[in-house]
C-alpha cells in the first residue's frame, strides 16, 4: 500500500452514536447526486462530433484543428484528474464538483463569443478539459471508495455510465440544435444544464458518511461512528505527485496505464470524435449518426452497470482481457459497415460496441483498489490520465490520417490491433488479493 502523506488534524463533530432509521442509506443519495453531475458534465463532452461541420462551414477550419482543440480537452481531461482527487483529498468532493460544474457552463457559455482558432482552445480546450477532469472517473473511484463497501463494483458502473447517459440526452438534443438554431444554441444548452446541477451538488453531497453519523454501506457494526480522514498535510499537487511516484515503481501500474491508454484511444479520441465525420464520408446524414452514436450510449449504460456486477464476481484482470480482444475485433469489423443508410451491419456493430464502450471501467478501478489500498483513487487519476493522453492522441491522429488519406480505415485498423495489445497487458498484472468483505447487513442504517 503507499505511503499516505503526514496527516494533519481537522476539526470533527462526531456523534457517540450513528443516527439510524430503516429508510435507505445515506450513500445511495450520495450515489445518485454524483450520478447527476457526471451526467450534467458529460452535456459538453458530447459537444465536440456534432460542431465539427459547422464550425468548419463557418470558420473554415480543417479537421485537424478542429480535432486538435478536442485533443486538449481529452488530455487536460484525465492530466486533471488525479489532481482533483488530491483536491477532494483537502477539500471535499462537494466544493471541487460544485466548482467544476461552474467551470464548464463558464466555458461553454464563452464559446458562443469566440472567433478565432486560440478562442476555440481556450474554451473548448482548457476550460471544459479542466473543469470535467475535475469530475471524471477518479471522481467515482472517491466516491465509492469513501461510502461503499459492498456494491462496489455495482456503483463504480453505474457511475460510469453516468457520462453515457448524458451522451444520450445531449447528443439528439444538441444535433437537432444544432440543424434548426446553430452551433451557438447548443453550446447555452450545455452550460445551462452544467448550472443547474451545482444547487444540488451543494444540497446532497456530502465528503464522508461520518460527516452525517453513518458508516460506509456495508461497512461492520462498530460502537461509533468514526471520525473522517485527516486531509493530507501536503498540498494538492504535491500529494498527487507523491502518489505518482510510488506507483511508478510499481509493474502493476505500467500494465493498467498502457491499457487504459489503449482504451482511451479506441473511445473517446477515435470513435467518439471521429465517428460522426467517418459515417458522413459514407453519404450517412450528421443527424443518423449522431442518433446512432447515441445508441451507443445506451448500450453503454447496460454494458457498464453488468461489467460492475461482473466485476463484484469475477477476476477483473480476465474481464479486461475479454473487453479488449472483442473491441479490438470490432474495430477492425467497422469500415466495412459504413453505408448510406443505418444498414443491419451498422446495428450490430452499434450494439456490440455499445456494451463494451466503458466495461473495461469498473474492473480497471477494482485492480487499482487491490493494488493501492486507500491510495486508488489519485493512482487511478493518473491511470485514467494515461487514457485521456491516448484518446488525445488518437483524435489529432485520426484528424491527421483523414486529411491526409481521404479516408479513416487506417484509423480503425490501427486502433483493432493496439486493442490485442491492450488485452496482453491486463493479462499481466497481478495486483495483491484484497481483504475479505464482511457479509452485507440486512438492514443499511440511513
Amino acid at each position: 500500500m503507499l505511503a499516505d502523506a503526514e496527516p494533519v488534524t481537522r476539526p470533527t463533530d462526531v456523534r457517540a452514536a450513528p443516527v439510524r432509521s430503516r429508510g435507505i442509506h445515506r450513500a445511495w443519495i450520495v450515489a445518485a447526486v454524483a450520478f447527476v453531475a457526471l451526467v450534467g458534465a458529460a452535456g459538453f463532452r458530447a459537444t465536440p462530433t456534432v460542431f465539427f461541420g459547422p464550425l468548419h462551414a463557418e470558420f473554415g477550419w480543417p479537421t485537424s484543428l478542429i480535432a486538435s482543440a478536442v485533443s486538449i480537452n481529452l488530455a487536460l481531461y484525465g492530466l486533471t484528474a488525479p489532481f482533483a482527487a488530491a483536491l477532494m483529498e483537502r477539500f471535499g468532493m462537494r466544493r471541487v464538483v460544485a466548482g467544476a460544474l461552474v467551470l464548464v457552463a463558464a466555458g461553454s457559455g464563452l464559446t458562443v463569443f469566440m472567433t478565432a482558432s486560440w478562442q476555440l482552445v481556450l474554451c473548448w480546450g482548457v476550460l471544459i478539459g479542466l473543469a470535467t477532469g475535475s469530475m471524471a472517473l477518479a471522481f467515482v473511484a472517491t466516491v465509492t471508495n469513501r461510502w461503499f463497501v459492498h456494491r462496489r463494483g455495482v456503483v463504480t458502473g453505474v457511475l460510469t455510465a453516468g457520462g453515457s447517459t448524458g451522451q444520450v440526452i445531449f447528443l439528439p438534443l444538441l444535433a437537432a440544435l444544432v440543424d434548426t438554431s446553430g452551433w451557438r444554441a447548443a453550446a447555452l444548452t450545455v452550460a445551462g444544464a452544467a448550472l443547474v446541477v451545482v444547487p444540488l451538488v451543494v444540497w446532497l453531497l456530502r465528503d464522508h458518511p461520518s460527516d452525517v453519523g453513518l458508516r460506509p454501506y456495508g461497512a461492520p457494526e462498530e460502537p461509533a461512528v468514526a471520525a473522517p480522514p485527516s486531509a493530507p498535510a501536503n498540498n494538492a499537487a504535491r500529494r498527487a505527485l507523491t502518489v505518482l511516484g510510488q506507483a511508478a515503481r510499481t509493474r502493476a501500474f505500467w500494465l493498467l496505464a498502457a491499457s487504459f491508454a489503449i482504451c482511451g484511444m479506441s473511445t473517446n479520441g477515435l470513435v467518439q470524435t471521429h465517428f460522426i465525420p467517418a459515417a458522413h464520408d459514407h453519404g450517412m446524414p450528421e443527424t443518423t449518426a449522431s442518433g446512432l452514436l447515441a445508441l451507443v450510449g445506451i448500450f453503454d449504460i447496460a454494458g457498464t452497470v453488468l461489467s460492475g456486477w461482473l466485476t463484484d464476481r469475477f477476476s477483473s484482470r480476465w474481464l479486461l482481457v475479454w473487453y479488449y480482444t472483442l473491441r479490438g475485433g470490432s474495430l477492425l469489423l467497422l469500415p466495412h459497415l459504413f453505408a448510406p443508410t443505418a444498414e443491419p451491419g451498422i446495428w450490430v456493430f452499434i450494439i456490440f460496441y455499445g456494451l463494451d464502450w466503458v466495461a473495461t471501467v469498473p474492473p480497471t478501478v477494482a485492480l487499482c483498489r487491490q493494488a493501492f489500498g486507500e491510495a486508488a483513487p489519485i493512482v487511478f487519476g493518473w491511470v485514467f490520465a494515461a487514457h485521456q493522453l491516448g484518446a488525445g492522441i488518437a483524435a489529432v491522429g485520426a484528424g491527421v490520417i483523414r486529411d491526409h488519406f481521404g479516408e479513416y480505415t487506417l484509423a480503425w485498423s490501427a486502433a483493432g490491433a493496439l486493442c490485442a495489445v491492450a488485452a496482453v497487458c491486463c493479462a499481466g498484472v497481478r495486483p495483491r488479493r484484497p481483504a475479505p468483505v464482511p457479509p452485507e447487513p440486512a438492514v443499511a442504517g440511513g
